[in-house]
């Protein structure tokens, strides 16, 4: 009782901490003395509670407590970085406390408010957030892109779209959306934009990745007066690296995009593709401290390569080997430069794995495309279901989560994560890591290939032995660092990695 009247005042003095400086605006923040007892405020309350946990849930690893607050720590130490070094605009101030902090990570009020009735209904929470890709339209064509996308124009009609957002936020308390494509700046229905969409929903946050070469000092600017919107920005490396795949020139004017946007006081992050061929370079010292440091970039999303989409092939995918150095590292930029940088692949660990088809307890999503197809995840090109048939029928987002394929892959995550008591948090991709147990869902509910590229892979027998043969060395590595650092919670040496790589390499 006395440590939940504690976290109880903790959390009070967080609330009463973060609503200070929306009422006070920027001019508090500056003020260094208040800004180092705020981050001390801060830290203290996550370390602390990652200890209590530790102490108290015996049904989770001490390692992967200790994951979640790193990253949390990471988190707060960017909020940081954002506020002391970023010249933020007004609304970019306000939106980014009241909405993202304030009530997607602190208050959770109106998601907290759906929950219980969702839960009992459903045995899971409601999903967290919806992923749409409004358009495939796109005006790069870069090598590999999983949309296939091209300058062919197919969009989701804006009615849908605004449609599916407002009942997520009225049905399930969802303020938190992210848009992708394509190219999403290159959307328009209606005459109406994705800028057109966060202004006319003031109180959810969009997020969007974008190759940025569309973003003027005029998009710029409507962002930073508009200030619930933040793009994630596109990148392969370097300057090589990054024209290789995405065109000539497109390094120096995603420079130039980060530099519109920084001058006109908006928030904005990096996405990054590990493949085969970048997965060391984009998570080298240099290019990190480079991103981060020099051209203020607040959050991070790696995400490797899936062989799907266009041209697909098994031969850009990270190897095991590249895998399990990009988690010790990815690691490594989290706790030693406290940067919010985030692998959906390898960091499984912070959101209790996969977050496909809806999530499986603690918060997931579903995703659109811009033909009204939903999919569990926008690297799962198979949907049971179309949103604009959905509608048009007078059915519902709830309707659609209740699809039976989305239903047994939920089932799956929770049964793969309790039968393996944790360790596919670490390899916790249905379409990536267990794809022969992907394929056979796929086939018990016939669900559709949402495209070519799609099809053929599902019937394509030298993709299916060379996804099982990446999954079954893949899973050897994940069992050996489970046991050490989550179960053991000791720490992965250079020797111990170089052990067991040439273990797994003698087969």
């Amino acid at each position: 009782m006395k440590q939940e009247l504690q976290e109880i005042k903790t959390n009070e003095s967080v609330n009463l901490l973060l609503n200070a400086i929306l009422q006070y605006g920027p001019k508090i923040v500056q003020n260094r003395p208040f800004r180092k007892m705020a981050m001390a405020m801060g830290e203290n309350y996550l370390i602390k509670n990652g200890k209590n946990r530790i102490k108290e849930d015996p049904t989770l690893p001490a390692g992967v407590i200790e994951d979640q607050t790193a990253m949390s720590l990471a988190i707060l130490h960017s909020v940081n970085r954002a506020l002391t070094d970023c010249k933020l605009s007004a609304a970019t101030f306000d939106k980014a406390g009241s909405v993202l902090g304030r009530d997607l990570f602190i208050e959770k009020s109106k998601r907290l408010a759906k929950a219980a009735s969702f839960i009992e209904e459903h045995g899971f929470a409601q999903p967290s957030f919806l992923l749409i890709s409004p358009t495939k339209a796109c005006n790069l064509h870069c090598i590999g892109c999983y949309a296939d996308s091209d300058s062919h124009v197919q969009i989701l009609d804006y009615d849908i779209v605004d449609k599916a957002i407002t009942e997520a936020h009225d049905d399930w308390g969802v303020q938190f959306t992210v848009i992708s494509g394509g190219e999403p700046l290159a959307y328009r229905s209606h005459g109406k934009t994705i800028l057109d969409l966060a202004e006319e929903h003031p109180d959810n946050y969009f997020m969007f990745y974008t190759n940025s070469t569309l973003i003027t000092d005029e998009v710029a600017q409507r962002m930073a007066n508009l200030g619930n919107i933040v793009p994630m920005i596109s990148l392969e490396g370097w300057r090589e690296r990054t024209d290789a795949r995405r065109g000539e020139g497109v390094f120096d004017k995603v420079m130039a995009s980060m530099d519109r946007l920084y001058e006109a006081g908006v928030l904005y992050g990096v996405s990054l593709t590990a493949t085969r061929e970048n997965a060391e370079e984009i998570l080298s010292d240099e290019f990190i401290d480079f991103l981060f440091y020099k051209k203020h970039a607040v959050m991070g999303w790696i995400f490797q390569y899936m062989p799907i989409g266009r041209s697909y092939t098994l031969d850009l995918m990270p190897t095991p080997e590249q895998r399990l150095q990009m988690w010790k590292q990815s690691w490594r930029v989290v706790r030693e430069k406290n940067i919010f940088l985030a692998d959906f692949w390898n960091h499984g660990t912070v959101v209790d794995g996969c977050l496909s088809a809806g999530g499986h307890g603690h918060g997931g999503y579903l995703y659109i495309d811009w033909n009204g197809n939903v999919s569990p995840c926008v690297f799962v090109p198979y949907s049971p279901v179309n949103i604009k048939d959905v509608y048009a029928k007078g059915g519902t987002l709830t309707d659609i989560y209740n699809e039976p394929f989305f239903a047994d892959l939920r089932k799956w995550q929770h049964d793969k994560n309790t039968q393996t008591n944790g360790k596919n948090l670490l390899n916790p991709c249905p379409m990536r890591d267990h794809n022969a147990e992907f394929r056979q869902l796929v086939r018990k509910h016939e669900v559709d290939p949402i495209d070519h590229n799609a099809a053929a892979a599902l019937q394509d027998a030298d993709y299916a032995r060379g996804m099982d043969a990446y999954d079954e060395k893949y899973q050897k590595i994940v069992d050996t660092v489970w046991e050490k650092v989550y179960v053991q919670n000791s720490v992965l040496e250079a020797e111990d990695t170089e052990e067991l790589l040439e273990t797994i390499a003698e087969g």
